[in-house]
């Protein structure tokens, strides 16, 4: 493994080139990496880096989004089939028909879509700025908000905004079981329950804090309790593990009890050989029709102004245009 790391930071230099990872990657993935975070916080790495090749190991989304925003850069993933539950359950002709049904309505899409999908909304949410979005959209327009609908619930309920909710659900948040994560928790009073809003309202109504990947990890961080029930992708206990070495950290239980685990199998399509490879031969790339990345790039951009408190306007009403 120590040669493959070798090679990776000998490429990096040779190529100029900057890894992002995402949380929910392997440790040694997150341990050689520029920059660890949440998917807003990549997005914005991937905007801002001057590095002429930018490698995201995450998933395909998330490196749509780099290079929707960073368009003269180039873009690496380390497998392309590395894909998301949540942009597969939201196909671009059935969300453009959705959204056609309700023309008046500000279409708030989950980063977790295509860039197809991007292109037809009114502006990008992730779980770590969805009450920022919110309060920049006026109280008198109606919301679409996809392509999940527990996040959605989950904002709908907190933030006393109406929504129509796209049924879309990520494969690896709906696998926590509440009735064994109430027995859990009665064996274990004196944990601290996280979950992140992707999981079902059966999970949220049980946990202390809900919240983005990052802000779980803040919260194990900044809370003195000895000990944490986690209702997220495990990859995130590395870097809890890391800012918490004495907290015990407990992951939340899945539906079937063979085991405590439920990793993303798209994130973990990622290995340290494969970011090897892509940067030696500076494949796969992800390359977008310009047509395309410019119509995904309003939704993204109007993202980006609303979390640097900038005014943004919003369209009227929905007319597609081909992408």
């Amino acid at each position: 493994m120590q040669d493959i790391i070798a090679d990776i930071q000998r490429l990096k230099k040779e190529k100029n080139a900057v890894i992002l990872a995402h949380y929910y990657e392997d440790g040694d993935i997150q341990d050689i990496a520029d920059h660890v975070g949440d998917s807003f916080y990549l997005a914005k790495m991937g905007q801002k880096t001057n590095a002429d090749v930018i490698l995201l190991a995450g998933v395909v989304f998330m490196a749509e989004s780099v290079k929707v925003l960073n368009p003269t850069k180039t873009v690496l993933v380390p497998d392309l089939n590395a894909g998301c539950s949540l942009v597969n359950g939201a196909p671009f002709d059935r969300y453009k028909a959705w959204r056609e049904k309700h023309p008046d309505g500000i279409a708030v899409t989950y980063i977790n879509s295509s860039a197809e999908v991007k292109a037809i909304s009114d502006v990008i949410v992730t779980s770590s700025n969805a009450p920022q979005i919110l309060e920049a959209i006026p109280r008198d327009r109606k919301i679409l908000f996809g392509p999940d609908q527990h996040l959605g619930r989950f904002l709908s309920k907190k933030y006393n905004r109406q929504m129509e909710l796209w049924p879309g659900a990520c494969e690896v948040h709906v696998l926590f079981n509440a009735k064994r994560l109430v027995e859990l928790i009665m064996k274990n009073p004196d944990a601290v329950v996280i979950a992140h809003p992707e999981c079902e309202d059966a999970i949220l109504q049980h946990a202390q804090v809900v919240g983005s990947t990052s802000r779980l990890l803040e919260e194990v961080e900044k809370n003195p309790s000895q000990k944490f029930i986690v209702a997220t992708e495990p990859g995130i206990f590395h870097q809890m593990k890391k800012v918490r070495p004495d907290a015990e950290l407990i992951q939340a239980p899945i539906e079937d009890g063979s085991c405590n685990c439920n990793n993303c199998p798209y994130m973990k399509m990622n290995t340290l050989e494969k970011i090897r490879s892509s940067l030696q031969f500076l494949q796969p790339q992800v390359n977008l029709p310009e047509s395309l990345r410019a119509k995904a790039q309003v939704s993204l951009d109007r993202m980006m102004s609303i979390t640097s408190n900038e005014p943004v306007t919003w369209p009227d009403k929905f007319i597609y245009t081909e992408v």
